[in-house]
């Protein structure tokens, strides 16, 4: 199963398409369009969120809300695409040259991208290379978690930290615990870390500055055996780690006690196996993987959030054009999106973990896929 995508910040809008879905699964749009309003929310957010209220139209591959097997093919429309659309029209050959970016961003692709692909106008980048791309990446999860959930997989996040202000979650992690986060702004379960958190966002707002954090995302229910240990490209945690990191503005991750497991003796951090008619560890320091492979644990990964390049108090850049020193560019930005990137990133998960069951259960229909799925279980049980 793979997808690709294309599309502007500004453009006309976003389209993907995702080929080597099974046929008859049950497809709700309004879940696929819940996920993106989700996207679009958190304390921080900015005024482009105002602006665009996504939604797909699915084009092909779904009838009668149920996968046909042939690839689904989506699109998002900007809804800013009328402000842009003589600066940023596909066929006109005339371009405003007053429109033109030559200061690059430090910490954004606005440099490097221009550099690399010969533009003298930076938009050419910076439109591609904007985390409204991220609309498709959260639309393609939403599409995975529900053929993740006819096998009773589930997948949450959590806000760990914002700035130096951190959650303090409980120890029971019940239906209760997730959803008070579900109900957070900023998607903490201790309301005076939250609200810590948001008197800080304001300050940087009004200091023209912006934050990031640590997001922690939790899979529950994944059999024992996705992924492999055989090559180094089919382990379960360097498939993850490399779709997270490939979120715009992700700096670190870490599976399980991840960086903190380097700091203490291997008697505690290695998980003990026991055995009450299935396999079992006591704990679950490898958050759920152990040589490549999915272990039966729930899988849990952190992943920390750089603060946002564009800011509305630019640092100093270099004008590429005169190569003189000026302030960096700045357009329509957020102040802190790191709930937003969380929703990203546990949609993210799901696709993950969605081509790992395709993977290993195959068939080219969900029904095909459950018959293959349940007796994989029952061969596990007997083991």
């Amino acid at each position: 199963m793979r997808y690709l995508s294309a599309g502007e910040s500004h453009g006309k809008g976003l389209v993907f398409i995702i080929e080597g879905f099974p046929s008859n699964v049950p497809i709700n749009i309004n879940e696929i369009n819940q996920e993106l309003s989700e996207r679009q929310k958190g304390y921080g957010r900015g005024k482009r969120m105002g602006i665009e209220s996504d939604s797909v139209e699915i084009i092909s591959g779904i009838r009668g809300g149920k996968t046909l097997g042939s690839p689904i093919a989506m699109l998002i429309k900007n809804n800013d695409w009328k402000n842009w659309e003589h600066g940023m029209s596909p066929e006109n050959p005339n371009q405003d040259p007053s429109l033109e970016i030559s200061q690059p961003r430090p910490g954004h692709a606005d440099l490097a991208g221009a550099i690399k692909y010969n533009h003298k106008d930076i938009r050419n980048i910076l439109e591609r290379a904007s985390a409204r791309e991220t609309a498709m990446r959260t639309a393609t999860g939403a599409v995975a978690k529900q053929l993740l959930r006819q096998f009773n997989i589930q997948i949450r996040h959590r806000v760990v930290s914002i700035g130096d202000i951190e959650d303090k979650p409980a120890l029971n992690r019940n239906i209760n615990y997730w959803d008070t986060i579900q109900n957070s702004e900023l998607s903490m379960y201790d309301r005076q870390a939250e609200t810590k958190a948001k008197a800080l966002i304001d300050r940087s707002k009004a200091e023209g500055d912006t934050l990031g954090g640590i997001i922690e995302v939790s899979i529950e229910n994944v059999p024992i055996g996705l992924g492999s240990h055989v090559h180094y490209d089919r382990k379960l945690n360097a498939k993850l780690a490399m779709e997270i990191v490939g979120l715009q503005s992700v700096k670190g991750f870490e599976i399980g006690l991840g960086f903190d497991s380097s700091k203490a003796p291997g008697s505690k951090v290695h998980d003990e196996i026991y055995y009450d008619g299935q396999y079992r560890h006591k704990s679950n320091n490898a958050g759920g993987i152990e040589g490549g492979m999915s272990n039966g644990e729930t899988i849990w990964f952190r992943a920390a959030v750089k603060p946002i390049p564009t800011l509305m108090r630019p640092l100093k850049s270099v004008d590429m054009k005169t190569k003189e020193v000026v302030d960096a560019i700045k357009e329509r930005s957020d102040v802190c999106a790191v709930p937003a990137a969380g929703v990203v990133m546990d949609n993210i998960a799901a696709w993950v973990i969605a081509q790992e069951m395709i993977i290993k259960f195959g068939g080219d229909s969900l029904e095909e896929m459950i018959k293959n799925y349940k007796t994989y279980c029952n061969y596990v049980k007997e083991r």
